[in-house]
């Protein structure tokens, strides 16, 4: 009996360790997508002792909608580009990285938009009148934030309304085109969505804000934001100089389809035909991407998380640069920004001039979002400077020349983004979101879209890669535990 006995064991013993061998020929966990979620969960895994990761990302750099690029002989940011925290109750990790780097930023005056907002055919509007919309659509925040105190005080329910609701419970609806400005500017400008689809819940307070301050800095540097990024994949990436070399991170790997139909492995199929296997995979793409079909799944997910996905909200946020032969805006403290007033709400209405952090360059950008972004991205560029300097020529005068150059971030129509960064759609509950960011088996989900507060924001991406990270290795030491259970009891 004991001979028998013994056989058994080494036969346990010889399973666990072809076991092992089969798992070591694979890496633990695939991360799809190399943005500052994707970067970050990496990173965590590295810290917790899991290093036998691969990062599949489709473009050639890393990143994701953080994006430097050349524009009239600069580098612009064409996603991400103001930084928070300076002045908050908690430290903002990327204001606190930029800073250790020495990232190049510059602080954003609004205060004088009063003065700098301009009629459809010309002509200023009065500080009285600007001032009385921005009053409107300070007390209409006001109000939205008491609302939602009350909606967030009654626990187990999870009601909610549209920004739209409560600025009409508030009897302050914006109806004028320069209050229904104003209104863009202060929530579209934002949220890159209109308030009568935003959720006053889960907006108002803004937490970015409420977190990490008020202040936001301008970043305008040639390392670009996504320098920041790199900051912390040189953590644990190999680099030649600024460049990553590390193995590991495979560039231009679009992802087709992700198959987790048997247990405890999981499928990678590219687009370029090759094949990878792993323990798990971290899903990080934005969630215009999961909400296309450029990934299938096998088996299908189900349909709770098909909802969840699904039924939040992407929004796009469009900074059209102009660059001209010579400056004919004015400059100066009080002078960064200007507003356009439209009758066709967030027509080319927020103007920013950059001549304080790229003296001489005599450049401008307007941002426009939704379904604005979405017919300028499709329509050529010319017919969108032509339109943007009908604008100005309104403003300041018909003998302004014109733009020598143009650049249109195109995040809605690039099918590896499908949109800049997301908002919390009204009767978006708060368990949907929790299957939203939930994992299937092992398959697991992250990015800004997939953090209760701070989705839309590089933040967010940061701490959502780090917790989705922290779940995946939790499943990888359940996954091990009994077989060493099992060694160490016949040793």
């Amino acid at each position: 009996m004991k001979g028998e006995a013994m056989k058994f064991h080494l036969l346990i013993f010889m399973v666990f360790l072809v076991t092992l061998a089969s798992a070591a020929s694979f890496p633990s966990v695939i991360i799809v997508g190399a943005g500052m979620s994707g970067i970050s969960a990496a990173k965590n895994l590295h810290d917790e002792g899991i290093k036998d990761f691969i990062i599949l990302e489709a473009t050639d750099r890393i990143g994701g909608r953080i994006h430097k690029t050349e524009f009239g002989g600069h580098v612009v940011e064409k996603g991400a580009n103001w930084l928070h925290g300076a002045e908050g109750p908690l430290k903002n990790p990327m204001y606190e990285i930029a800073k250790q780097i020495k990232l190049k930023s510059f602080y954003s005056d609004f205060s004088n938009v009063s003065y700098n907002t301009y009629k459809q055919e010309g002509g200023l509007y009065s500080k009285e009148e600007v001032d009385a919309a921005l009053d409107m659509a300070e007390s209409n925040e006001d109000y939205a934030e008491k609302i939602s105190e009350r909606f967030n005080a009654e626990k187990g329910k999870d009601d909610d309304m549209s920004l739209l609701a409560g600025e009409r419970l508030n009897k302050r609806e914006p109806k004028t085109p320069l209050e229904k400005m104003i209104d863009f500017y202060s929530f579209d400008g934002e949220q890159a969505e209109a308030p009568r689809v935003t959720s006053l819940k889960h907006i108002i307070p803004r937490p970015e804000f409420s977190l990490f301050g008020e202040g936001e800095y301008f970043v305008a540097d040639s390392r670009g934001f996504e320098s920041i990024v790199h900051e912390i994949a040189k953590t644990y990436l190999t680099y030649t100089n600024d460049t990553v070399n590390d193995p590991r991170v495979i560039f231009k790997q679009v992802v087709k389809e992700v198959d987790y139909s048997k247990s405890g492995i999981v499928t990678i199929k590219t687009e370029d035909g090759k094949v990878y296997t792993g323990q798990a995979v971290i899903l990080s793409p934005s969630i215009g991407v999961l909400q296309s079909d450029l990934i299938s799944f096998k088996p299908e997910l189900p349909f709770w998380k098909r909802r969840a996905i699904n039924e939040f909200s992407i929004g796009i946020y469009t900074k059209i640069f102009l660059k001209f032969p010579k400056k004919f805006w004015p400059t100066g403290k009080g002078n960064e920004f200007f507003f356009y007033v439209h009758e066709r709400r967030g027509y080319y209405a927020i103007w920013q001039q950059l001549e304080m952090e790229y003296p001489g360059a005599n450049i401008l950008f307007v941002t426009v979002t939704d379904d604005e972004s979405k017919r300028i991205e499709a329509q050529p560029d010319e017919k969108t400077k032509a339109e943007a300097m009908e604008v100005l020529r309104k403003i300041f005068g018909d003998d302004i020349p014109d733009a020598t150059d143009i650049m249109i971030p195109r995040w809605y129509s690039d099918r590896l983004y499908r949109g800049t960064f997301t908002n919390w759609p009204v009767g978006y509950t708060t368990e949907k979101h929790n299957n939203l960011k939930a994992p299937v088996e092992n398959v697991f989900f992250t990015g800004e879209h997939t953090h209760a507060e701070l989705f839309g924001y590089a933040d967010g991406a940061y701490y959502a890669g780090a917790s989705t990270a922290n779940e995946v290795n939790k499943l990888l030491k359940k996954k091990m535990s009994p077989r060493l259970g099992s060694l160490y009891w016949w040793m």
